[in-house]
């Protein structure tokens, strides 16, 4: 299989996944007249407001209400879906709602991160990194598709990969900052230290996928 083809194939067999769990909300979206910018400004205020409890330090308020800012969350990456499969359907795709998507979408990515450094989840230069390198990813796929490159699965940590990751984080973090607490007398900030190494390396790892792909594409086009 070729380079190009592996990122339309991994983007269907995607696509087939999530079809089987989003058909049946996506219906009911459709039937109530709900249009896909309405779902990305509600996946943006999900955004928002669970980057404020996570700001607030709402991951160890205690065990039950930990759970507050993974639940929202967890919406912002469904809202994200459905967005773009209501947009399909109802073949209201378009460079305005795109435009509009993509840009709440770089937002949510800040707040979020800002919540994790208001959490004391992360530093403040943790927090610069990350924000940069999320940037950075977007931006060399904007800037490599107004050259006529299909980016489209190019790099292991898209946005539907790091909403994925960071929802299973805060979850993480829930029990592990109680259940540290529990058994040591004290929370351990390693599960979250580590965590965020890991996904820091994979978010570089992913910028470097993306311009690698994007200058051998380009230069190939050169010649």
């Amino acid at each position: 299989m070729n380079e190009i083809g592996q990122p339309r194939n991994k983007q269907e067999a995607q696509r087939r996944l999530l079809f089987k769990f989003i058909d049946t909300p996506v219906k009911f979206l459709i039937k109530h007249n709900v249009s896909p910018n309405m779902l990305s400004f509600y996946g943006f205020l999900c955004s928002l407001i669970s980057a404020i409890f996570i700001g607030m330090g709402g991951l160890h308020f205690s065990f039950w209400l930990g759970w507050i800012g993974p639940f929202l969350f967890f919406w912002t990456g469904a809202f994200d879906v459905f967005d773009g499969e209501v947009a399909r359907r109802t073949n209201q795709n378009s460079k305005a709602g795109a435009f509009l998507d993509s840009n709440l979408d770089r937002l949510s990515d800040a707040v979020i991160i800002l919540g994790m450094v208001f959490g004391n989840l992360i530093n403040y230069i943790v927090g610069y990194i990350l924000i940069f390198l999320v940037i950075m990813i977007s931006y060399i796929r904007a800037r490599a598709e107004s050259e006529g490159l299909e980016m489209r699965g190019i790099g292991i940590m898209e946005r539907a990969e790091r909403v994925i990751i960071l929802f299973f984080f805060f979850i993480g973090e829930v029990w592990a900052y109680f259940l540290t607490d529990l058994v040591f007398g004290a929370p351990s900030p390693l599960f979250s230290q580590l965590f965020i190494l890991i996904f820091m390396l994979l978010c570089l790892y992913t910028v470097i996928q993306r311009l690698t792909y994007s200058y051998k594409s380009l230069s190939k086009n050169d010649n």
